[in-house]
């Protein structure tokens, strides 16, 4: 399995257009739009999960800088997401003008 960044993305693109932009170079396990998360708006970027390797190599490598959508696309494996420390939502602000 391989997870594929795919970047610059126009911000109407939809997740089967990306899936069948992949689907000629092998079998496409999973295909996202990131959005923001208040208004459902494309953040122009997505990933695509492919079940062999070799196919999402040979897909990054032909896709890669590819114009769609008046865009060239940028295509590359997925970097594993970091862990990133949760942030407390209750308190922690200096609201009330105080100097340090």
């Amino acid at each position: 399995m391989i997870n594929i960044y795919v970047g610059n993305l126009s911000y109407r693109a939809t997740e089967q257009e990306l899936r069948d932009l992949f689907a000629p170079y092998g079998s496409v396990s999973n295909a996202s739009i990131i959005t923001e998360r208040g208004s459902g708006r494309s953040k122009g970027f997505g990933f695509v999960e492919m079940h062999d390797n070799s196919e999402g190599l040979r897909a990054i490598e032909a896709l890669n800088g590819k114009e769609v959508g008046g865009r060239p696309l940028k295509i590359n494996e997925a970097r594993p997401r970091e862990e990133r420390p949760r942030r407390d939502r209750v308190g922690g602000g200096n609201f009330g003008g105080n100097s340090w």
